[in-house]
């Protein structure tokens, strides 16, 4: 198993209500590994200007799956994938 991340992106409005009963089913398939809406920040960098903060981005959320087609099954039901929203999905390839 792989972990993988879905950033959701600034293009769509989803339903809040929608949430709840996405995230249980994630977590009732033993894929869920947390998530969060996304505040404001900040970039640092120590010996330059920093780069500006990736501003589109709204909300992820950390799943288990076999491989990227895996993962990208999981986003059926996803509130802001079915409101036709950008979910970008990214391999967190481990480094023990």
């Amino acid at each position: 198993m792989a972990d993988y991340i879905f950033l959701m992106h600034d293009d769509a409005i989803s339903e809040d209500a929608a949430w709840e009963p996405y995230l249980d089913g994630l977590q009732r398939s033993g894929c869920f590994q947390g998530g969060s809406a996304i505040g404001d920040g900040v970039c640092a960098r120590k010996n330059a200007p920093p780069a500006a903060v990736t501003a589109h981005l709204t909300g992820y959320i950390r799943v288990i799956a076999d491989t990227v087609d895996q993962a990208r099954s999981l986003l059926a039901g996803n509130p802001h994938y079915e409101a036709g929203g950008t979910v970008e999905i990214r391999e967190l390839p481990r480094t023990d």
